[in-house]
């Protein structure tokens, strides 16, 4: 799978084109994130099934503390049904530092991700569901069909990549560096070890912060706002491979949390740019992707994209 990202930072009508452009370029799925402050992450990506024919679509990632689990298994069935069959379910435990302006605490989140999955896909096989877990759930169906539908985790730290790797179809692995693949690979490779044969095969999946322009400063630069919150949210692991200093990233978190994000991403240094995104011309970019790759399977060119992102769409996908 190459896959890109799109963020509702832009109107649902251009988030609409620009889908339209990645299928054009060879893109096999559009996922599109999600902070309480954009726009809507499924009618962008309702918009975007609309626009076109065979890429597949779906949230990167939903989180199951803002929305209750059983209603976003149903806003993801609802995707499925409409674009005919090309969902693709992306789940995570969602950005800290924006949920807490929300006064939600994301208590045991490799939990809550689980159970979500798992009670989803129950659902979509058109199972009534009684659940007390992290959450709960009384009686809980849908009243139409639904089917199978790929489940992809997002994921950083250690025990939520071996969930995924155990009891998913994919893993987003949030990083844009060899050496935190290198590493995830082997937390992949744990979680496979205790996969049952039936769940089939496993998709590690990059899930890498680019930028890319033919001008590779400007690329850089239009990589500050999201590389400010990647390092956010960073955990101090992360944060210790690649030398950050941990004040240094406490500090653009704490601008991203107050809504501050101009000053978020003035506070990023070059040494969070190098860890947290690929960044640079088509050539540079090209490289650095193959340099992923050779631990992942997969690849998801997620958001800046670039500083004209359509354009950089149309470099990802044919970088001749």
């Amino acid at each position: 799978m190459r896959a890109v990202e799109l963020t509702p930072e832009h109107p649902v009508s251009t988030l609409a084109e620009f889908g339209a452009t990645a299928e054009e370029a060879g893109f096999d799925a559009a996922f599109v994130s999600h902070h309480y402050n954009n726009r809507d992450q499924f009618a962008a990506l309702t918009a975007i099934a609309a626009a076109t024919d065979e890429i597949r679509v779906g949230p990167g990632v939903a989180n199951p503390f803002e929305t209750h689990p059983v209603t976003l298994a149903s806003r993801m069935a609802t995707l499925d049904e409409y674009s005919g069959g090309r969902g693709v379910f992306g789940i995570g435990p969602g950005d800290a530092s924006t949920l807490a302006n929300l006064g939600i605490d994301p208590d045991r989140p490799l939990r809550r991700v689980l159970e979500s999955f798992k009670v989803a896909q129950r659902l979509w096989t058109g199972e009534r569901v009684d659940h007390d877990g992290t959450f709960r759930a009384d009686d809980a169906g849908l009243n139409y069909d639904a089917g199978e539908i790929p489940v992809y985790v997002g994921a950083q730290g250690p025990h939520m990549t071996r969930m995924a790797a155990k009891h998913a179809d994919g893993v987003l692995f949030n990083g844009a560096h060899p050496r935190d693949y290198e590493w995830a690979s082997e937390r992949v490779s744990e979680g496979l070890a205790d996969r049952p044969d039936e769940r089939g095969e496993f998709d590690f999946a990059a899930y890498a912060s680019v930028s890319v322009a033919e001008d590779g400063e400007a690329a850089r630069e239009a990589a500050r706002f999201p590389v400010a919150f990647v390092a956010a949210g960073a955990p101090d692991p992360v944060l210790d491979r690649h030398g950050i200093d941990r004040e240094q990233a406490g500090a653009v978190g704490e601008a991203v949390s107050a809504g501050e994000f101009r000053d978020a991403a003035e506070q990023v240094t070059d040494a969070m740019l190098d860890a947290f995104c690929i960044a640079g011309t088509p050539a540079e970019v090209e490289t650095e992707i193959g340099a992923v790759l050779d631990y992942a399977d997969s690849f998801v060119a997620a958001a800046p994209l670039g500083p004209d992102v359509d354009r950089a769409i149309e470099l990802l996908g044919d970088p001749e």
